[in-house]
């Protein structure tokens, strides 16, 4: 029976590389200059800090190309309340969120069931959901329906088997 698993993880690497580019970019930028702003990457959230509003803003912005650009989706990143920081300055923490939490597993198991295909079932399996099916057609179109869906993660399909 052919199986597939649906899943939401983010390339740690990359998003280091994201972080560390938008920092050498923070630096060498003349509208940044000398404002102090800085990125930092910790486990699993990005520390934003700027000394106005506008340029956490800009910084932001900064950060999320440089995530585009290296194939991270937006959909991990959440940001947080922009808070006050010593001396006036603004500081933000963007948090990376991998895994499917449970609201989203049963969100999707539902869509799932609400295609109607028949001998398709989904089941949790941690932060992942297995998808089994009689023929391989059917798992496609249920690969299509949730890509058309936006659940606000990213979700890759992988580990399809006969």
């Amino acid at each position: 029976m052919p199986t597939f698993d649906v899943t939401s993880e983010i390339d740690l690497q990359e998003v280091r590389n994201a972080v560390d580019q938008a920092s050498r970019e923070v630096a060498t930028r003349f509208d940044f200059k000398d404002t102090g702003s800085s990125l930092e990457l910790k486990e699993h959230e990005i520390s934003l800090h700027a000394p106005t509003e506008d340029r956490l803003r800009a910084l932001t912005q900064v950060l999320e190309e440089k995530l585009v650009r290296r194939q991270v989706s937006l959909k991990a990143v959440h940001y947080g309340k922009a808070e006050e920081a010593s001396h006036g300055t603004v500081r933000q923490i963007a948090s990376l969120s991998a895994g499917i939490s449970s609201e989203k597993a049963k969100a999707i198991n539902k869509k799932v069931k609400e295609l109607g295909l028949k001998g398709v079932s989904s089941q949790t399996q941690g932060d992942q959901i297995r998808v089994s099916g009689k023929k391989r057609d059917d798992l496609q179109a249920v690969i299509a329906a949730l890509k058309n869906d936006d659940f606000d993660i990213p979700l890759q399909f992988g580990n399809f088997r006969e």
